[in-house]
This record gives C-alpha cells, structure tokens and sequence, in this order.
C-alpha cells in the first residue's frame, strides 16, 4: 500500500509539473497545478505514515520526478534531450538505488 501511494505521489507530481508548463498563456491549466502539487504532497505523506523512510521516499519521489518530466518535457513538447541529460537521468536512478540499497 504505501509503494502504491508513492507511485501516486509521483504521477501527481508530474502532472502537476506538466500542468505548470501548459499553463504559460493558458490560465485554466492553473487548476491542474494545484490540484497535482496538492494530491502530490497528501500522498507522499501518506507513503510516509505507512512506513516508507523519508530518505528513501524523498529521493524516490524527487527523482523520478526530474526523470520522468524531462522525458515527458522531450515528448509532449520537443525539448531537448540531450546524452548529458540522459547521463543525469542515469545517475539520478543510481543514486536512488544506492540510498535504497543502503536503507536495507
């Protein structure tokens, strides 16, 4: 259960980041911003209260974030993706692993 709402925290982290980008000149996508960033910090600390670390759930949720939206920034709205940022992305998911890891 608490991986799940992490997972959900996630998702609501980046649709509100997504929202936030489609937002410039569209005031509506304003709402979705809102609603993303808010479902995003009520189920992180959902995740939290069912036992997930906070070390471990932050960085989870704060790197999968940055991933996620720069491959979603390079597909819904042709940003670059260069190999550096993909070397970023890479190391981002390594460090997440190695905090995991080294919570075991």
């Amino acid at each position: 259960m608490a991986w799940m709402l992490l997972v959900g925290a996630i998702v609501s982290e980046v649709f509100g980041t997504m929202s936030l980008r489609l937002a410039i000149g569209r005031r509506p996508w304003y709402a979705g911003v809102a609603l993303g960033y808010l479902s995003a910090f009520t189920l992180l600390s959902l995740a939290l209260s069912h036992g997930i670390p906070l070390g471990a759930a932050y960085g989870i949720w704060a790197a999968a974030g940055v991933a996620l939206t720069a491959l979603l920034g390079r597909v819904v709205f042709k940003e670059p993706f260069t190999w550096l940022m993909g070397l970023g992305v890479a190391l981002i998911i390594g460090g997440v692993l190695l905090i995991e890891t080294g919570a075991a």
